[in-house]
């Protein structure tokens, strides 16, 4: 992995303002001049003008016109008339992705094969020989073609170098001969369990893997180094700081990755908090539930979950459907756990007193998923873990009532419903559409909804997450009126979701997700006041800085 200047100015201009930041950290502090915005617990809207903070605490807040201290002691920050915000949670994201995304090819916009192609050349000119090729971000929804990749057009330019390439959703991959001769992937190699080699009329893998036949490639790339994550997942942190992320639930980490962000931590306090979920399918899983929760002394890293991945994605057409895809009859998707097997690992889970976050988007998955969470809750008396359906994407009508009744909490993405606009209806018809994405349902049916991105699949920018909650629409605002906008949330839903209920999700409301007294100092300041402008401009909000913990962590 290698350390470009750009990105060692920015690690160690990050190192500076972490400095300065814990030189002044014991003092009470005082941002004056700013439209403030929080929830409260009842989860409504509060405004304010000023926050003073101590030690890392809120202390209060100053309502408009309200008299501000006049002690000398106190360290005074002029926001300026800046928009400050609670700090805004993303309850479903991937770091180490993310950062490995930030050091690696982009795809993500590309229009046809042809420019992913294009792109990928232009990588490996910037960064020389390379033992693989790697990238993500292809959506061949995009292109004009509309069909999968093919290792054709890759070994036309890369020969001999194994490349690899992860769709946008991480649920499908494209690779060339190289990397196909490597896993030793031919004509007679047959689908994994969960998994889809994509072939050709001759019965010839083309060079794309769906959901478990992925692994074919990927257990042949060398594997990172916990030095290598560590740089990757720092490299992400400070990015996500300047999105105006405070803290992150990791969607799924492995042993590995626990050890790399425990190194960081060697060096104090990681710069966003993090929530991090065990992968179900590390080898290590028992030793790790065996090992109970941790969390680090300062706060930014918290253990006390696992991440079950239960079906594919919906634009891969790996999503598990009760009947067939609406445009491919005789395709209902794919399964990535025997259902006896997902049943052993959420029980296990629960036993070893772990909340159990379980990946779904299609209704069959979600169903299966609903029908386990309603027996196992009361046999292991977990209620109180909050358990989690990650994406919660298509469900029945029947199924969006049992979320509430449950205590069981829909994660979901605002993004992917304004992603997906151009295919979803395609895939799912006209009926199924109705329980997909449906956000006004759940919260109608008495659901908490825990807002995020799913970064890198989407971008982890929180302000485009709020635009598509409150609007249904994308950046050019279509299509008008917002798409099935019956779904939409208030603003002051949408906010709560990125931040208190995004905490209540992760067993945190009492430390953070509100500025109110005794709570973590962690907010943001941007330069749009986004609750007093039209809601179509939410997604341009910039941010001017990101504190943590009362450290700044971000300043631009």
């Amino acid at each position: 992995m290698q350390m470009t200047p750009h990105s060692f100015r920015r690690l160690f201009g990050s190192a500076i303002l972490l400095g300065m930041a814990a030189f002044s950290h014991a003092q009470t502090t005082l941002v004056t001049d700013v439209h403030g915005y929080t929830v409260n617990s009842d989860h409504e809207m509060v405004k304010f003008s000023a926050l003073q903070f101590t030690d890392g605490k809120v202390d209060r807040l100053y309502a408009v016109g309200e008299a501000l201290p006049e002690d000398g002691n106190i360290t005074r920050i002029d926001g300026q008339g800046r928009t400050l915000l609670s700090g805004l949670i993303d309850a479903h994201g991937h770091i180490l992705s993310y950062g490995l995304s930030l050091l690696r090819v982009d795809l993500t916009g590309t229009r046809s094969e042809q420019e992913a192609v294009e792109r990928i050349r232009a990588f490996r000119e910037r960064n020389g020989n390379l033992e693989w090729i790697q990238g993500r971000g292809w959506n061949q929804v995009l292109w004009d073609s509309n069909e999968f990749p093919s290792a054709a057009s890759l070994d036309e330019f890369f020969g001999d170098t194994p490349v690899w390439l992860s769709r946008v959703d991480g649920h499908a991959g494209w690779a060339n001969s190289a990397a196909m001769a490597l896993a030793g992937v031919n004509a007679a190699t047959a689908d994994p369990d969960g998994g889809q080699i994509i072939r050709d009329a001759e019965g010839r893998p083309t060079g794309t893997f769906v959901d478990n036949a992925m692994d074919l490639i990927t257990a042949n790339i060398p594997q990172l180094s916990v030095d290598e994550q560590a740089f990757a997942l720092r490299r992400a942190m400070m990015e996500l700081a300047a999105q105006g992320l405070t803290s992150v639930h990791d969607a799924g980490i492995s042993a590995r990755t626990v050890a790399a962000y425990k190194q960081l931590l060697q060096d104090g306090p990681l710069p966003i908090r993090v929530n991090a979920m065990l992968a179900a399918g590390d080898p290590e899983l028992p030793d790790m539930l065996a090992a109970g929760h941790f969390a680090s002394e300062d706060g930014t890293f918290t253990i006390n979950s696992i991440k079950i991945v239960e079906d594919g994605a919906l634009g891969s057409r790996g999503a598990s459907l009760i009947e067939d895809y609406s445009d491919m009859p005789g395709h209902r998707g794919l399964l990535l756990l025997e259902p006896q097997r997902l049943t052993e690992v959420m029980e296990m889970a629960m036993r070893a007193n772990f909340q159990v976050n379980v990946h779904a988007i299609g209704d069959n998955a979600n169903k299966l998923v609903l029908d386990n969470f309603a027996a196992l809750i009361p046999a292991t008396g977990t209620r109180g873990l909050r358990h989690r359906i990650e994406h919660a994407q298509v469900l029945r009508y029947e199924d969006i009532l049992r979320f509430a009744q449950l205590g069981v909490i829909p994660s979901m993405q605002a993004t992917h419903a304004t992603s997906d606009k151009n295919m979803a209806q395609d895939r799912l018809g006209e009926v199924r559409i109705q329980g997909a994405y449906a956000w006004r349902k759940l919260i109608n049916a008495g659901a908490v909804i825990a807002n995020g991105s799913d970064f890198p699949v989407e971008y982890p920018n929180p302000f485009y997450g709020l635009h598509a909650s409150i609007t249904r629409q994308d950046h050019e605002n279509q299509p008008p009126g917002g798409w099935f906008p019956e779904e939409k949330m208030s603003p002051t839903e949408a906010f709560s979701s990125f931040t208190l209920d995004a905490a209540y999700a992760g067993h945190q409301e009492n430390v953070i997700g509100s500025l109110e007294p005794g709570k973590e100092a962690d907010f943001i300041l941007i330069k749009q006041d986004i609750f007093a402008e039209p809601d179509t401009e939410i997604w341009k909000a910039t941010v001017s800085e990101t504190w943590v913990d009362g450290r700044r962590i971000f300043a631009e």
